[in-house]
């Protein structure tokens, strides 16, 4: 194979659930972290190592934790116009997929149920195939100018359900699916990486 040649990954056969995609993920993590740990010095692998060094978990912000959406979540997911979604695929890896419309194009359900619209695009549907195997999900919402980010945690599930739809359409269009998320953990993120980054100044 030449050294320009992109790698081709072979079909998965799946076989009594995802057995064999389990087992060749496994094999790659293996080989992925053997070849890292050699190249690199000082590779954490305990969270006893890990805490040496960072020290223990802020009690007052792990006490925030929710595991359910509060006024304060709700009201941030309505204003919200921009979400990165996290999903897994067979393999093991992360696929972070971004996701705007108008501020409030997410909907909250219930106080643990959000509804998020799946709107036309390029059809890579790469966060609906890794939920058909994985219902695993993490959400990330953003709102212009403030500093906190809200994570949200949970499963999901793909739907067709012509109500949740019809409540969600924008631009003149209904959406053909939503994804359904079941929140079992929210918190607001800490807002220095926003400030460090000065994400909201304009740059022009």
């Amino acid at each position: 194979m030449h050294a320009n040649q992109p790698r081709v990954i072979p079909n998965i056969a799946v076989c009594g659930g995802n057995v064999d995609a389990s087992w060749r993920a496994r094999n790659l993590d293996s080989k992925t972290a053997a070849a890292l740990d050699q190249r690199f010095d000082g590779v954490i692998t305990t969270e006893t190592d890990l805490r040496e060094i960072v020290g223990p978990a802020n009690r007052w912000f792990t006490s925030k934790i929710l595991n359910r959406l509060d006024r304060r979540c709700r009201d941030f997911i309505a204003a919200s116009p921009f979400i990165v979604v996290g999903s897994t695929d067979p393999f093991g890896l992360v696929d972070m997929s971004p996701k705007g419309d108008s501020a409030g194009f997410v909907r909250c359900l219930d106080d643990t149920t959000l509804a998020i619209p799946h709107r036309r695009g390029n059809r890579r549907v790469d966060t609906l195939q890794n939920l058909l195997q994985n219902p695993g999900v993490g959400l990330i919402l953003f709102v212009p100018g403030q500093r906190e980010t809200l994570r949200v945690t949970g499963r999901a599930i793909i739907v067709r359900d012509q109500d949740i739809s019809n409540a969600m359409a924008g631009h003149g269009q209904i959406p053909d699916l939503a994804v359904i998320v079941k929140a079992e953990k929210a918190f607001f993120h800490c807002g220095k990486c926003i400030t460090r980054s000065k994400l909201w100044y304009s740059r022009l």
